[in-house]
Parts: C-alpha cells; structure tokens; sequence
C-alpha cells in the first residue's frame, strides 16, 4: 500500500488546458473515487498517475517519492481499463500471467498467483478460455486479475463497469469494494456515475473544467454540497434548484420562491436575518417532500409552515417499483419529486405538496456558492 500526493499537477496539449494546477492527497489504504462530466480531466489525471501521459507542471510522489520520471512499469501501480485491454490470443491465465511472465516471475509461482486471483473473482473455471469466449462481466474480472496479481501498491481503474448491463455492474461494484476491505489496497477509481461515487469511495474528488470542485467523505458531499454543480450532480434524481429571495414567511425567517414560500431551519435564522432580500438559488432534494391527500391539511403543514401552497400539476410519471418519481410543475417550476412505493395520481388531478424546510439547502444566486449558515 501507499499514498499518493499531486503537487500542483497540470496537463496541456499545446494552448489547450484539460488539467489547471491542483492539489490532492490520497491517503495510503483509501479508496478515492474521481468523478464528474465527461471531459472534466478525471481520466487525464488517472492516465498522468499511470505514467501514460507526462505532466505539463507540478509533481506526482508515491510514498514521498517523485514518480514524475518514472516508466509506467517502474511506478508499481497496476491500471484496469474500461476496455480490458485483453490480448485475443491468449487464454485467460496468460493475460493474468503476462506482466509476471515479462519480468520473469518463476513459473510455478506465476501459476499460484494466478489460481489464487483467479479463485477470488470467481473465473478459476474460465482459465483456458480465450477473451472472445467469454462475457463482459468475465472479461472485466480478468482485467481485475491481471492487475492484482501484481501486488501493486496502488490499483487505479478507469471507469470499469460503463460498458456493463446493469445487473452485473451491481454485481462488480460489489465484489471491487469487497475486495478492497479485503486487501485495502490504496485505489484511485474514476467514473461519471454518481452512484458508483456514492456507493464505493471513502474519499470523493469532484471535478469539472480540470478543477477540483469538492473532495470529502461521500455523505458529507451529498449534505452539504460546495455548490449548485455539485448539489446537481451528486445525488439521483439530481436535486431541484429553484430562484428565490430571503425573506419574513409566516413571521419566521425564509425564502420565498414565486407563489412558492419556505420557512428555513434555525440554524440559517441569523445569517437570512442580516441577509433580507438577497437572491439565492434553493435546493431541495425529490425526497424531501411530502403528498398531501386532503389539501386543508396543508393550512396547518408543520413542514411548509407558511400557510396555503399552491397545487402542483403532474407531467409525468415514472414508476420504478419500489418508487415513483413524479415530474412536475409547482408555483411556475419544473421540479421532480420523488416517494416509495407507488402513487395515485394523474395530470388532470391537482397535486398538494409539503416540502421538508429542514432539508433546505441555499447557494448564492450569482456565483453558485453554498451560503454559510453563520452571519
């Protein structure tokens, strides 16, 4: 195992930028996700820590230890690509063996590595199969193999399961976390898939335009998000941003949306006092809302707090059994809101809503920020 530090590491292709000057630390044994838009530099910056591309500026150190120089044989890191980069013509033990067999590893010990890898993923029955024989999701384990046979100190994979059904990247994501527990194996992952960020960092990057945008734990992230990118990106159904004003709302201090008005939490009393009248943008994520059957009961929401709200108007509806995300207009914004199980309704119903104040997030209107909850 080891840790990995970017000192100020760039990347340019002539004038054009795709990694501007950054920092990050990956703490040794941690499993850190890159994740972002496609063409936010998270892949550059994988292939720069591979040794397959070389820096424009700064330095990459490896236990304290500048690797910058280094051929991509010498890092001792092993890469497991989104391709699988398998060779057709050789069977599955000697893709997993290659590397061993090019630094001439004893044979019998190559075979041991090999049988034992191959026994942890589950493929020790697929060893003399070629690629071509073999699923994506087998294919995927045997790039996985190759790579931890090698023992390395760092595993670094690039968006391994995007080319996978469903089905089996659930499965993948399983066992690729089961075996860093296992190995705690320092791991630098990269995907555009929050969920696969969420569900396996210890450490989330976030980044866009090759800037890091955020880095913390996953939940931490998800709650308390840097900005409006960030709180749009993290999360699935990504949260509603509505433009609103801070303001007095049933004599407490909140934020009125349009016909829409929210009380805010305690908590953000003092700064939305000193605030009054500032443009902000609202978030509210699709689970922090409420269907109200009977639409008296909302003169009285303990969640709205703000009196009467307007109905919404459903526009569409998806139902994925174990829940249902509604599409909908409220107070004049499209938002998406979202609740288990299954919901009785239709576009010629109006829809009575409370939303959970408590779970309000504020960003400032014109830079995108997340505002302080202090004055």
């Amino acid at each position: 195992m080891a840790s990995v530090e970017l000192v100020k590491v760039a990347k340019r292709y002539g004038k054009h930028s795709v990694l501007s000057p950054l920092d990050l630390t990956i703490p040794d044994g941690s499993f850190t996700v890159l994740v972002g838009p496609s063409g936010c530099g998270k892949s550059t910056l994988l292939r720069l820590l591979a040794g397959l591309d070389s820096v424009s500026d700064g330095d990459i150190l490896l236990d304290r230890q500048l690797i910058n120089d280094r051929d991509p044989a010498d890092r001792d890191i092993a890469m497991v690509f989104q391709s699988y980069a398998l060779y057709p013509h050789l069977t599955v033990a000697e893709n997993m063996a290659f590397h061993m067999q090019v630094i001439k590893v004893p044979k019998a010990e190559r075979q041991a590595k090999v049988q034992q890898a191959a026994k942890i993923l589950g493929i020790d029955h697929l060893l003399h199969r070629l690629p071509k024989d073999l699923s994506g999701g087998q294919r995927q384990r045997v790039a996985m193999g190759r790579a931890m046979v090698r023992n390395p100190k760092v595993f670094l994979f690039d968006e391994p399961l995007s080319n996978l059904d469903a089905q089996l990247r659930m499965e993948l994501r399983a066992e690729i976390k089961s075996l860093h527990q296992q190995f705690r194996t320092t791991t630098v992952y990269v995907t555009h898939d929050q969920v696969e960020a969420m569900t396996l960092a210890d450490q989330i990057v976030v980044m866009k335009d090759g800037h890091i945008v955020q880095q913390g734990d996953p939940l931490t992230i998800y709650d308390h998000p840097a900005n409006t990118f960030v709180a749009r990106f993290i999360g699935s159904p990504p949260m509603n941003l509505l433009d609103g004003v801070l303001g007095l709302v049933a004599g407490q201090p909140g934020v009125i949306c349009g016909e829409l008005a929210f009380p805010l939490p305690t908590v953000w009393w003092a700064a939305a006092r000193s605030a009054e009248g500032k443009q902000v943008k609202v978030g509210l994520r699709p689970h922090a809302f409420r269907l109200i059957e009977n639409s008296r009961l909302i003169e009285n929401s303990s969640l709205t707090g703000s009196g009467k709200q307007p109905p919404a108007t459903l526009r569409l509806l998806e139902v994925a059994g174990e829940s249902s995300l509604l599409h909908i207009t409220w107070g004049g914004f499209a938002m998406h809101v979202q609740f288990q199980g299954r919901v009785e309704c239709s576009q010629d119903r109006p829809l009575w809503l409370e939303a959970n104040h408590q779970m309000i997030h504020l960003f400032d209107a014109q830079t995108g920020d997340r505002l302080s909850e202090a004055v």
